[in-house]
């Protein structure tokens, strides 16, 4: 859905922190908890960051980042709760730095982070054994999300 940065974990820090000052997000996002405390490590400071406590569905220890606000949602594995669109919204509006902790699969909110958040913005993912994938929201981004979310739903009443 974005660019795909590989390497190392060292690397592609680096290649994200340039393009964050190159580019300078209105808001940066993170998916997931491998890219959440990889970036956060490497001293770049996200608005938003969206975790599960998991990797590959197994349990791990939350990440140490502290967030001036967190916030809890119900999402099952493989789903887009209407939850989980209602505290994202509201999470990517917020000014304050802001962790949403997710009771089920975080993976696919990735899709409503681009879908909610303000033109400009990074929203990163880890790509498992590859790097990160960084979304430059656009109004392309926001249709093609909405096109794959119309997608899933009438898969799902199918």
């Amino acid at each position: 859905m974005g660019l795909l940065i590989q390497g190392s974990v060292d690397e592609t820090m680096e290649k994200l922190t340039e393009l964050i000052e190159r580019e300078r997000p209105t808001k940066i996002i993170l998916v997931g908890d491998v890219v959440s405390g990889n970036v956060v490590k490497h001293g770049i400071s996200p608005q938003v960051f969206i975790v599960d406590n998991k990797v590959m569905r197994q349990p791990i220890a939350p990440i140490s980042q502290t967030a001036e606000r967190i916030l809890y949602v119900k999402n099952p594995p493989g789903t887009l709760s209407n939850e989980a669109w209602s505290v994202l919204r509201d999470a990517i509006k917020e000014e304050r730095q802001t962790k949403v902790v997710v009771d089920g699969e975080e993976d696919l909110l990735a899709l409503v982070a681009v879908e909610c958040a303000p033109e400009s913005s990074f929203v990163v993912y880890g790509q498992p054994r590859e790097g990160i994938v960084v979304v430059r929201v656009t109004k392309r981004k926001k249709t093609m999300v909405r096109r794959i979310v119309e997608a899933m739903e009438r898969l799902s009443k199918a």
